[in-house]
This record gives structure tokens, C-alpha cells and sequence, in this order.
């Protein structure tokens, strides 16, 4: 799992016992044949040792991911026939001080005989269960330790845990273990389930704390380690792009600054996918590369706007300058966003990325709270990494209305476009200011636009009108014209 090779810095230090818990489903067993199948990959013995599930259960399980069990040494320990048989009556000693010591007794001349280099227990609560008494429990786990590291094993002991999150499930485990994991799933009211992994415990290593996306699909699991923009700095690059729309330009103070998030607000169907389309068409036209992300229509109805406005979008993604990713808010999680976001920046060279709209990426949130978290970091990654980045956030109601947005993020754009409707003469038309833009100078006036076929085109200002952001202005008669300001923030 590349991903939490990553977290935990590159490896698990080998030679230790570590704890994997979480619920039924989190993906538990799914975890423990990944870690031993890398062994075999890598030419090492590795054990599947367990008490409860069968070599045709494991089977069936590593068939699901269209993985094989070769190479893979799997024992059950309850039809070992050092294991009391079953029938078996205990009339002095109580079953747990018998079935315990066969169980600890087979474990250890299993070792002692395979020399494993990996070992996965699932599930070792049965050993617990035996165990009843804590004391002894705690006893039994320091002798096996000390077996396993006799022989060099690193062992991944995986149990059940306790839907509270909260709530520790083993502490006697937990105490004598090098590390211990935890898996946890969410289940929303609509989507798939969401998935996490925490590392409570590691010794020795500096991982990265906090919770961790992962999505458990056919195949495997995948870890998504949380970003965090100070680690992925680049060298800073001063120097503006053109969006090829000299109006626009000039209004944003003379073009896009390499690093520079911008965001676009407005109501449904008022132009800022079109907008974007264009700037990242334009981009792309320099043999830069550009990435799409859409949360709320199809590539299909991209591609057939672009066609419509001339813009050449399908021959640059045909050519590969432009990727175009339709993103379903039901099946992503933000970590696996900001994965995918991480990709093409790093592996792809993507210099623009286009995120429309943040609504979606609202919607596809567990807990709407954290999205302002979640930008402000994926932001300031694309920041250092000194990629352009245009946000779109559709804001609810039309002409003559208050718009409202689900969430306001815009203190955390470096600059955006306000882009509104309103009616006059009978008309309904469009208007656009630039209302921020943190590192230099911009255009203070109103501006009209229109989308025709050669695509967005920037008209002159609305000198005449006033009221013109309520959406019903008022027409200024014998207004003296007067030209654009350009002011700082």
C-alpha cells in the first residue's frame, strides 16, 4: 500500500508486533493479504495463522480481489491436534487454561518451524477469549512476543474493536504491541461507506498523524495520506500567465500569477464553467497541461460546449494537455481528491487545475464543517507547487434576489470574480467584477459580458446603471463617462 508506506514514512520497522482493530467490514482481512502478499512478492516465508476462519473462507476471500494464496502458508490452529479435540471434557482444569496453553503451545512450534520473515494473526481477540483473565492474557502476548522475535518475525495481530471510535478495545494488546492501526467506517445516509485509518501508536517513527482516507475496492485496499501543504514545497516562480483575453487581463491587474487560486461566484448557467473552459483551452494552446475536475455536469456536456464556443478542448485532451475527470460526490472522499489532485500535479505536471463546483465538493463532504480545512490545505498545496487553480461556487437565486452559498470560502482565495444577472430592457444580461485580489492591483468597475461564439467576451462598463448587483438597476441619465480604476486591496 504505497499510500501508507508513505504515512508511516516508508515502512514498518520489522521485527515488532503491531495491532490492527476496527469493525466488521473495515477491511481488516483485506489489509493483513496485502501485507502478506508483499512479503511473498519480495521472496519471504510468510504464515496466516487463525482460530476461527477456514483455508476455504480465506480462499474465497482472496479470490474477491482476483488475488491467489500462493506462497502463503495458512494454519489453523483449532485443527492442529496439539489443539484439545472436540468433545473433549474438563473435569479439574477449566477449558481456558488447557485450550490457551495448546493454542500458545502451536503458535510457538509453528514459528519455530516455518521461521516466517511476516505474520498475520486474524482474529487474535480468540486469544483473548481463551485467555478470560487479564493477567494471563497479558502473559500469553509476552511469551508470543518473545517467540516472534526469536525468529524475526514482524506480526500483524488484527481483532475486531468497538464501533465507538473512542472507546479502546484492548489495552493490555495496546500497551505491548510496537504499533497499533485503527480502521473505522462511516456509513452516510446516501454513497458508498467512508473508510479511515488512524495510527494511534508507533514507536520509532515520525508518521503522519491524523485520519487518513481509504477506499477498499476490487483489488485492495488504498490509503490516501492526509495532505499537508508544508511538506510538498517547490520553488517559488514569479511571473504572471495571460488568459488570452486581454480584457480580463487587465481587469485582474494584468493576468494569472503563477500559485494563484481564483475563485468564480455567480448563479446557475451565468458562465464560469465557460469561463474556465477558456482560460484552461488558452493555457493549454502554451503546451501547458490542465485538469478538470467536474462534480456537476458530464464531460459530454463540457465537450459539447467547448465545440459550440470554438474552443479546441477535445483535440487538447485527445492530445493529452488536457485532462477532464467527472467526479461523483457519492463515491469520493477528500483525501482521494486531493490524491488525484497530487498525481498530476507531481507525476503529470498539471500548471491548472479546475475544481467545478465546490457545491459538489460540498455535497461528496462526511461533515460539511471541515471543508474550509479541507480547501484552505489543497489550496496552499497548489499554492507552493505554483499551479493555477479556479474554483467555481454556484450561489442560489437569480434576478432580483439575495444570493445565498452553501458555505463561505472566499477569504481563502487569492482572488474572485463576482458574476451576476440583471434585467433591463427587457433583457436579461450579465455582469462581472473582480472584487479581490490579494497581490496587486485590479479593475474596481462593473463590467458586462457576453458568451457568443467565439466564447466570453468582456464588454465595457455599466456606467449608466446603478443597482445593477440587486439585479433590477436603475438607468443614471447624463452620467459622465468615466474610465477604469484600477485600485489595490
Amino acid at each position: 500500500m504505497p499510500g501508507l508506506d508513505d504515512v508511516v514514512r516508508g515502512g514498518l520497522p520489522a521485527g515488532h508486533l503491531y495491532l490492527l482493530e476496527g469493525p466488521a467490514g473495515a477491511g481488516k482481512t483485506t489489509f493483513g493479504l496485502q501485507f502478506l502478499m508483499e512479503g511473498v512478492r519480495r521472496g519471504e516465508r510468510v504464515l496466516w495463522c487463525s482460530l476461527s476462519d477456514t483455508l476455504s473462507q480465506l480462499e474465497a476471500a482472496s479470490r474477491s480481489h482476483g488475488w491467489s494464496l500462493d506462497g502463503i502458508v495458512v494454519v489453523n490452529l483449532a485443527e492442529e491436534p496439539s489443539v484439545g479435540a472436540p468433545g473433549d471434557e474438563y473435569t479439574f482444569f477449566s477449558p481456558a487454561e488447557i485450550e490457551l496453553t495448546d493454542v500458545t503451545r502451536t503458535i510457538v512450534s509453528t514459528i519455530e518451524r516455518e521461521r516466517p520473515a511476516r505474520v498475520v494473526f486474524d482474529p487474535f481477540s480468540d486469544v483473548r477469549l481463551l485467555a478470560r483473565d487479564p493477567l494471563r492474557y497479558r502473559r500469553q502476548i509476552l511469551q508470543l512476543r518473545a517467540c516472534f522475535q526469536a525468529a524475526g518475525s514482524t506480526v500483524l495481530l488484527i481483532q475486531e474493536s468497538h464501533l465507538d471510535v473512542d472507546r479502546p478495545s484492548d489495552r493490555a494488546a495496546e500497551g505491548m504491541v510496537h504499533g497499533v492501526f485503527r480502521l473505522t467506517q462511516d456509513a452516510p445516509d446516501y454513497g458508498r461507506p467512508r473508510r479511515r485509518l488512524r495510527i494511534l501508536k508507533l514507536r520509532g517513527v515520525d508518521y503522519r498523524e491524523g485520519a487518513h482516507d481509504v477506499r477498499l475496492r476490487h483489488g485492495g485496499l488504498s490509503v490516501y495520506p492526509r495532505l499537508v501543504a508544508a511538506e510538498h514545497g517547490a520553488p517559488e516562480e514569479v511571473r504572471s500567465v495571460s488568459t488570452k483575453a486581454p480584457a480580463l487581463d487587465a481587469a485582474l491587474g494584468g493576468g494569472l500569477d503563477l500559485g494563484m487560486s481564483l475563485l468564480l461566484m455567480g448563479p446557475a448557467g451565468i458562465g464560469k464553467s465557460t469561463l474556465c473552459s477558456q482560460i484552461a483551452s488558452a493555457l493549454c494552446a502554451d503546451d501547458a497541461r490542465a485538469a478538470l475536475y467536474l462534480f456537476d455536469e458530464t464531460t459530454r456536456a463540457l465537450y459539447a460546449r467547448a465545440d459550440s464556443l470554438g474552443l479546441p478542448l477535445r483535440e487538447q485532451s485527445a492530445a493529452g494537455r488536457v485532462m477532464v475527470r467527472k467526479v461523483d460526490p457519492a463515491e469520493f472522499s477528500p483525501g482521494e481528491f486531493a490524491h488525484a489532485i497530487r498525481t498530476g500535479v507531481e507525476e503529470q505536471a498539471v500548471r491548472l487545475v479546475v475544481i467545478d463546483s465546490l457545491n459538489g465538493y460540498l455535497a461528496g463532504m462526511p461533515d460539511e464543517k471541515h471543508l474550509a480545512l479541507h480547501v484552505h490545505e489543497l489550496l496552499q498545496y497548489l499554492s507552493h507547487r505554483n499551479v493555477v487553480t479556479l474554483l467555481t461556487l454556484n450561489q442560489q437565486g437569480l434576478i432580483g434576489s439575495d444570493p445565498q452559498v452553501p458555505v463561505d470560502i472566499s477569504f481563502l482565495s487569492d482572488a474572485a470574480i463576482l458574476m451576476r444577472y440583471f434585467e433591463t430592457g427587457g433583457q436579461v444580461r450579465r455582469a462581472m467584477s473582480i472584487v479581490k485580489r490579494r497581490c496587486g492591483p485590479h479593475e474596481a468597475m462593473l463590467r458586462e459580458f457576453t458568451i457568443g461564439p467565439q466564447g466570453l467576451a468582456l464588454g465595457g462598463t455599466l456606467e449608466r446603471f446603478r443597482g445593477v448587483l440587486t439585479g433590477v438597476p436603475e438607468q443614471v441619465e447624463n452620467s459622465a463617462p468615466r474610465s477604469a480604476v484600477a485600485v489595490s486591496p
